[in-house]
């Protein structure tokens, strides 16, 4: 690459007005609106490119250290050179420039699903809104045709070696160069897409399974489906955190389904089938004659489906009997014959229970 000084016609005393007046002379000269030549195109860039380095007084002295040769023979300690870089940072630049492309972060996202989705499980399309590589560039972060170029500053080592004096003497200190950002490269001409950025936002759509038995609070790892990173880097990773929505009728206690069924006194009396519509199709239960309130009828393998393992839990309902009111005067009548041929059983006291419900739950918990 062609020193910035020989590219202006200057020395390197030049002062910042030599800068100046030679810069304003060869950009008249150069100027595609003047000189349409590719010839005259590219020495514009070179000139605008020596005059931005060369007007700033921070990185004209750091390319004037660069272009002498740096710091190699400044010191003056022979072998203690080594040994300064390696503890004052001079080894970084040994490492060479970092890497433009870089793992996409990780993201989080919750899904709501409803009860009976997770019995068998379920596929969804999830619409994301993400990094994604850049079709322009295709992750190289220059525009079509172009490359990135080599730093000036650094001779594309990504650092800036500096001496520093001490009681030992003169040493070297290295630190990330300010022009590429410790890259070793800069971009003269980046992606009009992406802005140099090698990846750009947009929405897409992400196949998803969501397996059997997850609960709420379960989190799901889907490696690669995160965003891309800078410069086409890897994906990152996609975590879905599940939240699994109220149902009117159902809950859930571990793998097994809850839930009530109201009988009338008559049918809890004499006993009968009844046909329920559950979370994955009708289910028959009998009813013994004698059926009592808070009485736990199983339906075995109607649960939700292990989530580890193999099988379904159960489901498991409480029946409630329903006692009737506002009888008419026949009604009335009958139930009185009932209890008049009864032997008469006083009222007594039993263990406190708050409710059909609170004695529901100790009795499902209990099972």
């Amino acid at each position: 690459m062609a020193d910035h000084y020989e590219v202006l016609g200057l020395d390197r005393q030049a002062s910042a007005d030599d800068i100046k007046k030679a810069y304003r002379r060869l950009a008249r000269e150069l100027h595609p609106d003047v000189n349409p030549s590719a010839d005259a195109a590219e020495r514009f860039k070179q000139v605008t490119h020596a005059y931005d380095v060369l007007s700033d007084p921070q990185q004209r002295q750091q390319y004037d250290l660069g272009g002498s040769g740096g710091f190699g023979g400044a010191s003056g300690f022979g072998g203690f050179g080594d040994i300064f870089e390696t503890f004052f940072g001079g080894g970084q630049s040994q490492r060479g420039p970092r890497s433009r492309r870089e793992r996409g972060q990780d993201a989080l996202l919750r899904v709501e699903v409803d009860l009976d989705e997770i019995i068998f499980g379920t596929t969804r399309q999830l619409e994301v809104d993400t990094a994604v590589l850049c079709e322009t560039c295709q992750g190289s972060c220059c525009a079509p045709g172009t490359s990135t170029q080599t730093c000036d500053i650094c001779r594309g080592s990504g650092q800036i070696q500096r001496t520093v004096r001490s009681l030992l003497g003169n040493v070297l200190t290295s630190s990330p160069c300010g022009t590429c950002r410790g890259y070793g490269t800069v971009i003269p001409n980046p992606c009009p897409t992406c802005a140099g950025q090698g990846r750009v936002r947009a929405r897409r759509t992400i196949p998803i399974d969501i397996p059997a038995g997850v609960d709420t609070g379960v989190r799901i790892q889907l490696p690669g489906q995160g965003e891309v990173g800078p410069a086409g880097g890897p994906n990152g990773d996609l975590y879905l955190e599940i939240k699994v929505k109220t149902h009117e009728t159902f809950s859930r206690n571990g793998d097994d389904l809850l839930a009530t069924v109201e009988v009338q006194m008559a049918d809890a009396i004499l006993g009968t089938t009844v046909t329920l519509p559950s979370l994955d199709g009708d289910v028959s239960i009998e009813l013994k004659p004698g059926t009592q309130s808070a009485e736990i009828i199983t339906v075995k393998e109607r649960g939700i489906t292990r989530l580890r393992g193999s099988g379904r839990g159960d489901l498991k309902i409480g029946v409630q009997v329903i006692t009737p009111v506002r009888l008419n005067s026949k009604e009335t009548a009958l139930i009185e014959q009932f209890a008049a041929s009864r032997r008469p059983v006083p009222p007594q006291f039993s263990t406190f229970q708050q409710g059909l419900f609170s004695k529901l739950r100790d009795r499902f918990l209990n099972l």
